[in-house]
């Protein structure tokens, strides 16, 4: 049998530990994955035993409790704490999040453990580079294109038609539902993902925009729409409870009318 060995540098390796304050009794250990650009050494996992009697109830509480009390090298972003912004998006216990959401006692026994989220570049610590990820949401050209005169106030919808982007417009863009999806780890490149076919999708269905046919002419290549395999990993990870796997397969049906 054959016998491989990783480099050295390819390893995650055990960090520091910091204890709990004396006299705490209802404690829970993270174990958040750390690693810096600067200081060229490997990735490491730290552990922290945070007493949860002084914290918050989500997850993002006992991480800015680390940052500002215990460890203030901890790097992650976060901004609205309400599940609208998508900036604290990142693994935590096995499943791509937003920490602001996510219960502390709604994860598993035991140790916590918090990585960024999943095959992409990280900038730091729990921060993930998503200047790919935005540029392909650009690529969608995000914005209603419209040929006809504009009118003299808002342009109208009938409530049906209204109706028809729930689902759609709700999508945060943090990026949870693509880092989940084994085709975009392998075709990143070239194949958009879920999130941005979910806000492609938004456009060509919304009854006010006059481009769907140039919209589905840009997505007629066999990576940017045709690497989903419906995994369905997309859906059950997104924290809004939104499916973009079905907005893919509408845009699928959609293609395939046009050719019928």
């Amino acid at each position: 049998m054959a016998e491989f060995t990783l480099p050295k540098n390819s390893r995650v390796q055990q960090g520091k530990h910091f204890p709990a304050p004396a006299g705490a009794k209802n404690v829970r250990t993270f174990k958040i994955y750390r690693w810096s650009p600067d200081d060229g050494q490997n990735p490491r996992t730290d552990t922290y035993d945070i007493d949860l009697a002084a914290t918050g109830p989500m997850v993002l509480d006992a991480l800015l409790k680390i940052k500002n009390e215990v460890d203030p090298t901890l790097t992650l972003r976060r901004s609205c704490r309400e599940g609208i912004c998508g900036s604290c998006a990142m693994n935590i216990d096995g499943t791509n999040t937003l920490a602001c959401t996510k219960a502390i006692e709604d994860c598993g026994k035991g140790e916590i453990p918090i990585y960024p989220l999943p095959h992409m570049p990280v900038v730091k610590d729990l921060v993930p580079d998503l200047t790919h990820f935005y540029a392909q949401y650009a690529s969608i050209r995000p914005w209603m294109r419209t040929q006809s005169p504009a009118p003299s106030r808002e342009r109208l919808q009938s409530k049906e038609d209204r109706e028809k982007l729930d689902g759609l417009y709700e999508c945060i863009l943090c990026a949870c539902c693509s880092t989940s999806c084994p085709s975009y780890w392998w075709n990143g490149d070239r194949y958009l993902g879920p999130a941005i076919l979910l806000q492609a999708y938004r456009w060509i269905i919304d009854s006010r925009d006059e481009d769907s046919g140039s919209r589905l002419d840009e997505l007629e290549d066999p990576f940017k729409l045709y690497r989903c395999h419906t995994i369905m990993n997309c859906t059950r990870t997104c924290p809004k409870g939104l499916n973009p796997a079905k907005a893919i397969s509408e845009i699928k049906q959609l293609m395939l009318a046009r050719t019928m």
